[in-house]
């Protein structure tokens, strides 16, 4: 079945697939609301709430038969743990560098993104890059430089988003499982471990779930609890864009999210820019334009080259 022929058709897609990103674009106005709690009592909320949420979806959907097989494979129950750990990191260093103060860095690290999934490619895939697609590669770099000198530092915060996420959908295409139902498989790894860390806060007096006085309450125990939905809901919107939308344009729409948290690090957290950092930004985003140039370009020459069978069979990468 052709995309387009999907239920509602490729509008009704662009509209899932602009509410998804802007959603997970949107995200650093929710977790400074769960202050007073610490980024890791946030990440262990998110964990435990998100296996609830998805649960209760895949209940009501009666969604369940996908478990036996994946229980009877345990490279793919390997792999879905692999990624647990990696979206694990992935979350954590997110919420820690979003109530720090620094949000426009971590958009930066889902503006590279792409770049370090074409490097993974190229290095562990083995795939060749065409020209356009080297001088992206080089700007890139060349911007990391800049923004290292920028901020004194390597762009920590940023790389370990880029580098986490890449390998997080390395491994989610090896699973091949769908957005909800590896949500599920990676939460349910992650359960035990932030249940038994939520309660040791309980019992230490460290935690906030549950308790009262300034800054707590039931309402910010809602919030946390909230997260599980919050983490579930531009999921499934993502699922339902990715069904009906060409990848093109799921590809540019991806860059939502990003400048989403970007104008809210400047608009909403008034985060410094000095020059050297808008050069550093700037770097980014030509390289993005020339990778979404050649994108779009090989996209319309496929479509118009009738399609020949490759005659070598393709290598996957074995984990």
């Amino acid at each position: 079945m052709q995309q387009q022929d999907r239920p509602g058709g490729e509008r009704v897609g662009f509209w899932f697939g602009f509410a998804s990103y802007a959603m997970w674009g949107l995200f650093p106005l929710y977790w400074p609301l769960l202050e007073p709690s610490g980024s890791l009592e946030i990440l262990a909320h998110r964990m435990v709430w998100s296996l609830v949420a998805v649960a209760g979806i895949l209940l009501a959907t009666r969604h369940w038969g996908w478990i036996r097989p994946l229980l009877r494979q345990p490279r793919r129950l390997a792999m879905c743990a692999g990624a647990a750990v990696v979206v694990s990191v992935n979350w954590g260093v997110y919420i820690w560098g979003v109530n720090a103060g620094q949000v426009v860095e971590t958009s930066l690290g889902y503006f590279i993104n792409p770049l370090v999934t074409i490097g993974f490619g190229v290095v562990l895939l083995h795939e060749r890059l065409r020209p356009t697609q080297w001088v992206a590669v080089g700007i890139g770099g060349a911007a990391v430089l800049v923004l290292t000198l920028g901020y004194g530092r390597l762009p920590w915060i940023a790389l370990t988003l880029a580098l986490s996420f890449a390998v997080y959908a390395l491994l989610k295409k090896k699973v091949n499982l769908g957005g909800l139902e590896s949500l599920a498989a990676e939460t349910a790894f992650q359960f035990l471990p932030a249940l038994a860390y939520l309660t040791f806060l309980a019992f230490s007096g460290g935690g906030t779930f549950g308790r009262t006085g300034s800054g707590y309450g039931w309402g910010h125990s809602g919030l946390l609890a909230l997260s599980g939905l919050i983490t579930a809901v531009p999921l499934l919107c993502f699922g339902a864009a990715a069904v009906r939308v060409p990848l093109t344009m799921l590809g540019l729409l991806q860059y939502l999210a990003p400048v989403f948290q970007f104008l809210i690090g400047l608009t909403v957290f008034h985060e410094e820019m000095p020059p050297v950092r808008w050069v550093g930004f700037g770097l980014v985003w030509a390289a993005l334009a020339l990778l979404t140039w050649d994108a779009i370009r090989q996209s319309r020459r496929n479509r118009l080259t009738p399609a020949t069978p490759d005659p070598t069979p393709t290598r996957a990468l074995k984990l």
